[in-house]
């Protein structure tokens, strides 16, 4: 049995998690996703990730992942549990002092968005959340995550230097959704080997693969976790 602690994005709850721990605990596993604090614009990226410490209970080790802009707090988690590994899923990649803020503009992001939707048809950075972000989401489903959305992260926390002074030593793996029009993915391929010297894996998924591909999301990170178990 592997123990998964799930990182929510921005304006996500641990609902965004449901379908894949659903999947998860079925097949065996133990899953912390907590709720990440929202409402309060003085808290940083420590305090959330102090908050999924808390979570986990004084344990240590564990599958840490962290989706979109939980790529930011997940290392924080996965250095102060020791992580067996640290899953960057479709994931922001934060260099040590950099804040969300500077992430941007620092990575190319609007460069490659633009880029993305010139080869797709406008698709890429689509104002329609149906098209940009829960294309392939059920549709009740995505009215559902939106219903849901609130104020995460905070102000501090995107205004506030990254605080770890390099990558935890923590084995880290990366993933990328194929069919990602938020952030494209020859974006984040190239990020993940320049920034974390690792090739990602692929997944044929919208920028919301917890909610779209729950099975096939849970078959990798249990493969990985057997990884930890058979080095």
């Amino acid at each position: 049995m592997a123990v998964f602690i799930l990182v929510h994005g921005a304006g996500d709850t641990a609902w965004s998690w449901h379908r894949l721990a659903a999947v998860l605990r079925k097949r065996g596993h133990e899953v912390i996703a907590p709720d990440l604090p929202g409402d309060d614009e003085s808290l940083t990226l420590v305090d959330y990730a102090d908050a999924v410490v808390d979570a986990v209970g004084g344990r240590r080790g564990g599958i840490v992942v962290g989706h979109s802009f939980g790529g930011f707090t997940a290392p924080i988690v996965a250095e102060k549990l020791t992580a067996d590994t640290l899953v960057m899923l479709a994931a922001m990649i934060p260099m040590p002092g950099e804040s969300p803020n500077e992430w941007w503009s620092n990575t190319g992001f609007a460069a490659a968005v633009e880029a993305q939707a010139a080869r797709d048809g406008g698709l890429t950075g689509n104002d329609d959340p149906f098209v940009g972000f829960y294309h392939d989401v059920p549709r009740g489903l995505a009215e559902e995550a939106m219903s849901r959305e609130r104020a995460h992260p905070s102000a501090a926390s995107m205004a506030a230097p990254w605080p770890l002074t390099a990558w935890p030593s923590v084995p880290t793996r990366f993933v990328v959704c194929t069919e990602d029009r938020f952030f494209p993915s020859a974006l984040l391929r190239e990020l993940a080997l320049g920034r974390l010297g690792v090739v990602a894996d692929e997944i044929r998924a919208s920028h919301c693969v917890a909610l779209s591909r729950p099975d096939e999301l849970a078959s990798m990170l249990v493969e990985y976790a057997a990884e930890v178990h058979r080095s």
